[in-house]
């Protein structure tokens, strides 16, 4: 894996003194409004934080997720504690603020059970201070997905005050898997069938995740579906029907379509009605449309130079314009592109010595950044914090989904098993 460094900006960031803005999450902050936790930050790393025991019942589970938690949003370096050190921690009535200093934390977090959810505390080590107070609801952990998306949403407001950027452990990703569509939790837990065998194609979360849209084959078709709900077709014929995705509004679905003579993008409203037609590809293939973050230009690939690249137009279709680099040669491929939160980048494999690659370009300079080399690797799709990618890689022998923190090169395994495909990661969701 190439690694992609993380910019001095963004340490500096990182580095700044920390806000602690409320967040609605149906939580009390007992904070005084506009304290800060004045952490010291190392610029060549990452504060160190502890998670500290938790005790009572699910304890450990609760200590260990939001742990991963902290430490899959690469914005922390997670120390964890050896037996005596959590020991030595558990029997503490207040913070072993020596121990925590002796272990290089900046910060430490304490998570307690209550009858109605989880207290959580969070100390400054340097100031000996507790930074931050805060109850959350949570179910009963006999709820265990609903359990477990309380805890991750706990995890991500923590990130939050820690690094005032919030997490994105409460997100999901759906792909494709023998002829279903499945979703898994951004730690890689809780893997959950959506649809029966009906061999969809590629998938797409609405704006507020309670919702899916797909393309079948068996018969072509678009497909808007709830999660938990019944399938609805909002678009159906002859040819093809593929790579569906929700407008940033919600109000309607862009899709690809074709009968004999090259594909187009079209948009219909999610309720269903009359297609429009967007695209003018004039006999040539065009695809894979994905929104900019504002919705007012649409990024997609097109095959009207004579191979694949990746083109923007308005959502109207109007000003289309070449986005990657003209490629030469019969290997020149570009495809897959996901437009990333922030609005500066789109991701896109391309084909590079015979195997693909995922790759950026920069929306200001058209600069190019080849982000993977070990495998064979596709179809990236953003978390919604615009740092990390989900992708298929065949680095582990099958084709797996694997996540790359795009700052440090950083990437983990997310699925196992029976080969996969298709990823989206979802937006981040408030809960079951």
């Amino acid at each position: 894996m190439r690694s992609v460094l993380r910019s001095s900006r963004a340490l500096a960031a990182l580095a700044a003194l920390l806000v602690l803005a409320p967040v609605a999450l149906h939580a009390q902050d007992t904070t005084t409004r506009g304290v800060r936790i004045g952490l010291s930050y190392d610029p060549s790393g990452k504060p160190g934080v502890v998670v500290l025991p938790v005790s009572g019942a699910g304890g450990d589970s609760i200590a260990a997720i939001v742990s991963r938690d902290l430490d899959f949003g690469d914005r922390v370096n997670v120390i964890m504690l050896d037996a005596a050190s959590a020991g030595a921690a558990a029997r503490a009535s207040v913070p072993n603020w020596a121990l925590l200093a002796k272990l290089g934390a900046a910060a430490a977090v304490q998570v307690t059970p209550t009858a109605s959810g989880l207290h959580v505390a969070i100390y400054n080590v340097a100031t000996k201070q507790t930074a931050r107070i805060r109850d959350y609801p949570a179910p009963s952990m006999h709820a265990t997905r609903a359990w477990r998306s309380a805890v991750h949403s706990m995890s991500d407001d923590i990130e939050l005050a820690l690094t005032g950027v919030r997490g994105i452990a409460s997100t999901r990703v759906l792909f494709e898997r023998g002829r279903r569509l499945w979703e898994v939790d951004s730690d890689g837990e809780q893997l959950t069938a959506l649809t029966t065998a009906e061999a969809p194609g590629s998938s797409e979360w609405s704006p507020d995740g309670r919702s899916i849209v797909y393309n079948t084959y068996t018969p072509s078709q678009i497909v808007v579906q709830a999660i938990g709900g019944r399938p609805r077709v909002v678009a159906a014929g002859s040819g093809v029907y593929i790579s569906p995705v929700f407008s940033p509004d919600g109000s309607s679905i862009v899709y690809a379509h074709g009968v004999d003579d090259g594909v187009d993008i079209y948009s219909v409203p999610v309720s269903g009605g009359t297609p429009r037609r967007i695209s003018i590809g004039r006999g040539s293939d065009n695809v894979a449309p994905s929104f900019s973050p504002d919705g007012r230009r649409i990024a997609f690939m097109s095959g009207r130079a004579g191979h694949p690249e990746i083109y923007t137009m308005d959502a109207d279709g109007t000003n289309a314009d070449l986005l990657t680099p003209l490629d030469i040669g019969e290997s020149a491929y570009r495809a897959s592109p996901d437009w990333a939160p922030d609005g500066r980048q789109v991701a896109f494999q391309s084909r590079i010595a015979g195997t693909f690659q995922v790759m950026t370009v920069s929306l200001r300079d058209r600069g190019l950044k080849q982000l993977t080399s070990d495998g064979s690797n596709e179809d990236p799709s953003w978390a919604p914090d615009g740092r990390h990618l989900v992708f298929v890689s065949t680095r582990s022998g099958t084709r797996q989904l694997w996540v790359l923190d795009v700052e440090s090169g950083r990437t983990r395994q997310l699925t196992r098993g029976a080969p996969v495909r298709l990823p989206a990661w979802s937006p981040r969701l408030a809960g079951d």
